[in-house]
């Protein structure tokens, strides 16, 4: 397996580093403790990407700690996000321009998520294909607890440093994964987990989760996961319930996660198998009801919006 020695100058070269800044100019975002947007930064952009340039040059680049903010999750419940400074955030994609080609194409194929070229679609498709042209109709529907905060960063980095022998890159993403949380005006080191809402993240957790990819391809075991959601395919139940002790077995024992039992369950292509918004069946593949109700409050709120700003134009019905 080739190994890559000198990485650092790749990331802090200028270019790279305006590369990254398009990127998260792109996606915008909030603003981070230090309360700079995206729009700052552009405002002194030369010299902010000099400064950053010459902050990693000397190994003297330090992260700032992330801000932390909820979300409702759209099935209910609450995300926690850590919002990272803009300066971190284009420090983080010049990272990903540089290491995500290299692990990349170490991923299995059935690994969809935060994947350039790759998509929920094509997840969908392949679920589809296993079941019915494979004719592996028993799924495990894996559900894990708080997969990005519960990352070991031990196992991280040895998974990291199986393909970069920079010790300056590592030391760069140590420094992210160790860089906390301010919480109410209080400072919260980070001992595990890499924040959802950090551009490295999903970079982080894919090749975390490839460790447990590779350990099923390894059995013979077909797999598809998106992220952290992850379906494992059988021909029987009971092979299926034999899969499902050795996946939580993996996940638990190596890689120090939580397998969520309450969640994760045995299902079938007859009974039809939900996964990314979609119901899955025997040579059939519907819209999942939940993602039909949730798009039809969306509109509601919507619709309820418009109505407020402008009540000359109430008669119009609204979708139920």
């Amino acid at each position: 397996m080739k190994k890559w020695y000198s990485l650092i100058d790749k990331i802090y070269r200028k270019e790279n580093l305006k590369l990254a800044f398009k990127r998260v100019k792109r996606n915008n975002g909030a603003p981070g403790i230090d309360g700079e947007t995206v729009s700052d930064f552009a405002e002194k952009l030369e010299f902010n990407i000099e400064f950053l340039h010459d902050r990693l040059k000397t190994s003297t680049y330090v992260p700032s700690p992330v801000r932390r903010t909820e979300i409702e999750k759209p099935e209910g419940g609450i995300r926690l996000l850590g919002i990272p400074t803009v300066k971190d955030r284009v420090v983080q994609q010049a990272i990903v321009n540089i290491i995500e080609p290299i692990f990349d194409k170490t991923f299995h194929p059935s690994s969809y998520g935060y994947r350039p070229n790759h998509s929920q679609q094509q997840a969908v498709a392949k679920t589809e294909r296993f079941m019915n042209r494979y004719n592996l109709k028993h799924v495990v529907d894996m559900d894990l607890s708080k997969c990005f905060d519960t990352l070991d960063h031990e196992i991280m980095m040895k998974a990291v440093s199986e393909r970069i022998s920079d010790g300056k890159v590592l030391e760069l993403i140590r420094r992210f994964l160790k860089s906390g949380v301010m919480l109410d005006g209080s400072f919260n080191a980070t001992e595990v987990g890499s924040p959802q809402g950090g551009v490295i993240s999903p970079v982080l957790s894919n090749i975390y989760l490839n460790q447990f990819d590779q350990k099923m391809m390894s059995k013979g075991i077909r797999i598809v996961r998106y992220a952290d959601d992850i379906l494992i395919f059988a021909k029987d139940k009971n092979t299926a319930g034999n899969y499902r002790s050795y996946a939580t077995k993996v996940l638990e024992e190596e890689l120090k996660l939580k397998v969520n039992e309450n969640k994760t369950k045995l299902t079938s292509v007859y009974e039809g198998v939900r996964f990314l918004g979609f119901v899955i069946r025997i040579k059939t593949l519907g819209v999942d009801p939940k993602r039909i109700k949730r798009f039809k409050d969306k509109v509601r709120r919507i619709t309820m919006l418009v109505s407020r700003k402008n009540p000359q134009k109430r008669e119009g019905k609204s979708i139920t």
